[in-house]
């Protein structure tokens, strides 16, 4: 199911560019272009559903698996000392797109957790880090 108004529906069909590094065919993963770190992943389910009440149990297994596969993956490939998981659900969990999405947010033990968004300097630090971050098995 998909929701053609929905800007994560429009990346799953292509229609709008991501700087994926992961995708099968519940689920994709790609860069958030307002990251917590740098290496931070937004993980969803092609299934559209607004909020995590919403989306059928089986694409959930789904998209944890790829959660827990990704955040293997940033600790061995960044490195990284550890990881946040997020999911919000609705605008007063400051859930800006109404599409279930978890938030990966790679952490450095040197680091202190800052909860602004930032951006990256450039497209070709954000190449760089969808390069290093594709995942494949």
């Amino acid at each position: 199911m998909r929701d053609e108004s929905c800007i994560f529906c429009k990346i799953i069909a292509g229609v709008i560019p991501a700087s994926k590094v992961y995708e099968d065919a519940h689920t994709i993963a790609f860069l958030d272009i307002a990251p917590f770190e740098k290496g931070h992943l937004l993980v969803l389910p092609k299934y559209h559903a607004p909020t995590l009440p919403d989306l059928p149990p089986e694409d959930l297994h789904r998209t944890i698996e790829v959660v827990q596969k990704l955040g293997r993956h940033l600790i061995k490939t960044l490195p990284c000392d550890g990881f946040n998981v997020l999911q919000n659900n609705g605008a007063c969990a400051t859930q800006t797109v109404p599409h279930v999405h978890f938030h990966l947010v790679p952490r450095h033990n040197s680091t202190p957790i800052c909860w602004i968004p930032s951006s990256y300097p450039n497209m070709d630090e954000m190449a760089a880090y969808q390069r290093l971050l594709t995942y494949s098995e």
